[in-house]
């Protein structure tokens, strides 16, 4: 299962789905996890997600070209996300989780695989 986690640094979660420039894809199974290479919609900020807010069909192309990319990995862990992108990632079989800004990634990693060894829930069961 892959998931990816919305950074700046490539070691904190500490991004806004939207404005996200890059996700760090991990790849997870019963034994372990392991970094992939990163998805890069931009330096630093996503400004082509950014610029085109309150621009209708223009912004809702963007925010649907970033959940086409993303949607191979089926969780993405971020700082925040509007209810309009979550919804569309949920409609693409992927789970938006929020977290603190400023989590790093290996930590919330390693609970995501004692979870996934654990008693994972429900909703969670269903992707692995």
């Amino acid at each position: 299962m892959k998931v990816a986690f919305s950074t700046t640094d490539g070691i904190h979660i500490d991004e806004h789905f939207g404005r996200a420039g890059r996700f760090a894809v991990y790849e997870f199974t019963a034994v372990g996890f392991v970094r992939l290479e990163d998805k890069v919609f931009a330096e630093g900020r996503d400004i082509n997600v950014e610029s085109t807010k309150g621009f209708g069909e223009l912004h809702d192309d963007a925010v649907n070209a970033k959940v086409d990319m993303l949607s191979d990995c089926k969780i993405i862990y971020l700082t925040m996300i509007g209810g309009p992108s979550a919804a569309r990632l949920v409609k693409k079989g992927v789970m938006p989780i929020k977290v603190k800004e400023g989590e790093y990634i290996e930590k919330a990693a390693q609970e995501l695989m004692a979870t996934i060894n654990g008693t994972p829930p429900p909703w969670m069961r269903k992707l692995i």
